[in-house]
């Protein structure tokens, strides 16, 4: 098999398997007061100071959850409900993930006012237009990602901090795509914004740099205002009740710390196969373009991805999986739907458009012979789903 799906998940480092397994055989509840307990709180703490260590951030700041979803919706539903009154809009640019998306729209039901922000035909957040937006006195608070998740553009994240501490507003990032890719530091972007005002929350995945699924961490200002959203108990600052995962924490730590060791090699890695990958596509495909960044530089390392007009992604997806290459049209979290990319339409693409994209993510265990089983088919498998015999929408199947 040829997986070149990293950016949905990307596979479990041997040494963090090895490290949760160790973390898991220490005996006690993190929050129990004898011995067994303090054990387990100790490695707890142990773990929380070293993913924080490696995010800038102070070990106070860390609090651990299930992944990148629940810690978008514990910051955004957080902020939200701390807010001051009255406001009510929250800043939102076009193309962000649907753990956002669908959060604020959640909250519309509270009165929250979505205020978009556009994406120039690259897939980079207008900063101009979030800077006017997030200085409306009617802002409760802001959200961005870092580095966007499907067509892979890195965002200018320290202009957007320094505008939403500038206005007074609260701001979250997501980095779950960005995180071992390109610099994440929590301090740095936060600067000497005001109590409450800037960057103040920031959320993480583990499965994206090989720790366990099920494992993240919301990094939240000492000064965030912020509403828990689960209930039951005053762990972690009381933003996340429940007992806590010891060895999911020990495991992400390490992986975090494996991550970026290794991250401006395996950037420079990474980014030699992407180019050799985007450049054999377009010369077997002349009609095929790369959406996102055309700077290397500007985009994550490891992201192709690319538009094949005429051809439904359903039905490159399907070939490219017969022939052993594992690929997606986007989003995971959107997997089995077939719906036209959100983030493709953002950048002024057509719906036509964005039902024939294919995004190709390589990672740690990616390498040449992955490039070439692509190369040595996808002529062929566009050739194929362009003729139309596997893309039909299912509104126009007899």
């Amino acid at each position: 098999m040829h997986y070149l799906d990293h950016a949905a998940t990307t596979p479990l480092r041997d040494e963090a398997a090895r490290e949760w397994l160790r973390a898991a055989a220490v005996v006690g509840n993190a929050s129990s007061t004898h011995g067994a307990g303090q054990r387990a709180r100790r490695l707890l703490e142990e773990s929380r100071e070293r993913l924080a260590a490696v995010l800038d951030a102070e070990p106070i700041e860390v609090v651990f959850t299930s992944g990148g979803t629940e810690s978008v919706n514990l910051a955004l539903q957080g902020l939200w409900r701390a807010r001051s009154e009255p406001t009510t809009a929250v800043v939102i640019p076009d193309g962000e993930h649907h753990a956002t998306l669908d959060t604020v729209a959640a909250l519309a039901g509270e009165g929250a006012g979505m205020v978009s922000v556009p994406l120039d035909s690259h897939g980079r957040i207008d900063a101009a237009v979030f800077e006017d937006a997030v200085a409306n006195p009617a802002t409760a608070l802001a959200t961005a990602l870092v580095a966007n998740n499907e067509v892979g553009t890195v965002n200018d994240a320290a202009r957007l901090a320094r505008a939403a501490a500038g206005a007074g507003v609260p701001l979250h990032l997501d980095a779950v795509s960005a995180l071992g890719h390109l610099p994440v530091r929590f301090g740095a972007l936060r600067g000497d914004a005001p109590v409450g005002a800037g960057l103040v929350a920031m959320s993480l995945a583990g499965h994206k740099i090989g720790a366990p699924a099920g494992t993240g961490a919301l990094v939240v200002s000492r000064t965030a205002r912020m509403t828990a959203i689960l209930h039951g108990g005053g762990q972690q600052r009381g933003l996340r009740a429940g007992t806590q995962d010891v060895a999911g924490a020990a495991a992400l730590a390490l992986a975090a710390e494996l991550a970026e060791c290794e991250r401006i090699e395996e950037s420079r890695r990474l980014g030699e196969l992407r180019d050799e990958l985007v450049r054999g596509i377009l010369a077997a495909v002349p009609d095929a373009e790369l959406l996102g960044d055309p700077d290397p530089g500007g985009r994550l390392p490891g992201n192709a991805h690319l538009l094949f007009p005429g051809a439904p992604s359903e039905s490159m997806l399907f070939l490219l999986d017969q022939s052993g290459i594992s690929a997606s049209a986007g989003s995971a979290c959107q997997a089995g739907v077939a719906e036209p990319s959100h983030v493709v339409q953002a950048l002024g693409r057509s719906e036509a458009e964005a039902r024939c994209v294919i995004r190709f993510t390589l990672g740690r265990t990616s390498g040449s012979e992955d490039v070439l089983a692509v190369l040595s088919l996808i002529g062929d498998v566009y050739a194929r789903a362009s003729g139309g015999t596997l893309g039909a929408r299912p509104a126009e199947r007899s």
